[in-house]
């Protein structure tokens, strides 16, 4: 394989489905991306669900695993691969809760009772407020953090979309997030 044919290999642009077909055939390549693309949208709902960096680190690779081990169970007719990530993200997040110490059980209680109140994925991140804390970011920021964190785009999609280039879609998603660390 010569040095431009892996530089290729290594900067492949996914969009959904050929995303979805090259992980339906188990394709490291294709999981790494997903991995660069999405954690840290879904590290950002188990942290807001677990509040604790330590946990939501070792959470967010546990969720990777299930993606990864339970792809076959991603219908694509149903929901975006993003949504399907997101539900089990959120879901790995409140069981990790539910197995915590008694003492956690009373935060658990009111957890629980919030999110099944709430109807999807959009509504659930309204609910904890990151809507408003986005506010607070520069223009630019909030530009990439909606693509990206609401509207489900991967950031080579978020990329295309500002018709910016992707290391700087990555520098205003991680300024971004240490801003929004801040709040929490």
């Amino acid at each position: 394989m010569g040095a431009r044919t892996r530089y290729l290999e290594q900067h492949k642009k996914y969009d959904e489905a050929l995303l979805y077909t090259e992980l339906k055939s188990k394709s490291r390549k294709a999981f790494e991306y997903l991995y660069d693309n999405y954690s840290a949208a879904l590290y950002g709902v188990i942290v807001n669900v677990l509040r604790n960096e330590e946990a939501s680190n070792d959470a967010l690779q546990e969720v990777f695993v299930k993606i990864w081990n339970n792809f076959d169970s991603y219908d694509p007719s149903k929901s975006r691969l993003y949504t399907w990530m997101l539900n089990i993200a959120r879901n790995h997040s409140i069981d990790k809760l539910r197995s915590k110490n008694t003492a956690d059980r009373k935060e658990l209680k009111n957890d629980k009772e919030y999110v099944q109140s709430q109807k999807g994925a959009e509504t659930f991140v309204e609910g904890i407020g990151l809507r408003k804390l986005v506010d607070h970011l520069d223009e630019d920021q909030k530009q990439v953090i909606d693509l990206l964190y609401f509207q489900g785009f991967t950031q080579s999609e978020a990329a295309e979309e500002l018709n910016i280039p992707l290391g700087t879609v990555k520098s205003r998603v991680r300024i971004a997030i240490h801003k929004l660390r801040k709040f929490f």
